[in-house]
């Protein structure tokens, strides 16, 4: 299994103080600010040989892809960053 990259507390603000946008945690729902949460792309894909076959696909088939963002904790518990 591949291990995310390393997490550190360090964060670099774009805007003042106070004006950050927040956002929801996907896995834990927690409002978090944006600059601190970390991006995870999550995709579905068919791999299933007789459903591509009936779909008439050769290869496998993507159906769409989302973008998450996960809190620093959740981010540590699921291994998208590991810790020091």
């Amino acid at each position: 299994m591949k291990k995310g990259k390393a997490y550190k507390r360090g964060w670099k603000h774009s805007k003042k103080r106070g004006r950050e946008t927040s956002t929801n945690c996907s896995f834990c729902g927690k409002r978090v600010p944006k600059y601190k949460t970390f991006s995870v792309a999550q995709g579905f894909r068919i791999n299933d040989p007789l459903l591509r076959k009936e779909l008439g696909g050769q290869g496998p088939i993507s159906l769409g892809w989302r973008k998450m963002y996960a809190c620093p904790a959740c981010a540590r518990h699921r291994r998208i960053v590991r810790g020091k």
